[in-house]
């Protein structure tokens, strides 16, 4: 726990719990009908996501503990999102749509996998592996699609008197990020596998 929170007083840290406190502002603004408040909220936790990635590296504040903030505070604005999203969806008038929103729940699944997965590495002495390219690009274009899907989707959008996307623009952009989530997840089975492995090795040269 030492070396957890060994220089952890840094000020990615703090944008990390930032993003972390910003959840649920996220979700009762949009529960609560003002979409555009959640939507400025977001777009708030992406730009401190965005910084505190550079801040660390610029000014060489990486820490353990920012190591684990930085992506629980990924995977809990996902979670939140995927909720609003699957919430609205399923309560739409039109039928496909409705049909729909279940997708929405396997962004939730991987997510919930990942945070238990993640945390039971940690218990069993195991370093949760980091964001490869695939984790990136899977991130990026989450939040892409999920804003646009927000601003913009059907019966959804805080910007619908704008523009409207069509129902099968909407499905074909959150089935592209759900295809590149799923390669991200199998991404990270090789560098687990190998922790277990070593693991293993290690416990059996200290018999």
């Amino acid at each position: 726990m030492k070396e957890l929170f060994k220089g952890c007083w840094t000020i990615p840290n703090l944008l990390s719990l930032i993003r972390i406190l910003l959840v649920p502002v996220f979700l009762v603004l949009f529960f609560q009908g003002n979409k555009i408040g959640a939507l400025i909220v977001l777009a708030l936790s992406g730009v401190s996501d965005f910084l505190d990635g550079k801040i660390a590296r610029h000014f060489n504040q990486i820490s353990a503990l920012g190591k684990l903030l930085d992506p629980v505070a990924d995977k809990i604005t996902q979670l939140s999102i995927a909720v609003v999203l699957f919430w609205q969806f399923n309560s739409s008038s039109v039928i496909s749509l409705k049909y729909f929103s279940y997708v929405f729940l396997a962004f939730l699944g991987k997510e919930l996998l990942m945070l238990v997965c993640g945390s039971i590495m940690v218990a069993v002495g195991l370093r949760p592996c980091a964001a490869e390219i695939y984790g990136k690009i899977a991130t990026f274009t989450f939040y892409v699609v999920m804003i646009f899907v927000i601003c913009f989707g059907p019966e959804v959008g805080a910007l619908i008197e704008w523009y409207v996307m069509p129902n099968w623009l909407v499905m074909t952009l959150v089935l592209i990020s759900l295809v590149l989530t799923i390669i991200a997840l199998i991404s990270y089975i090789p560098d687990t596998w190998r922790q277990v492995k070593e693991k293993k090795q290690q416990k059996g040269g200290s018999k």
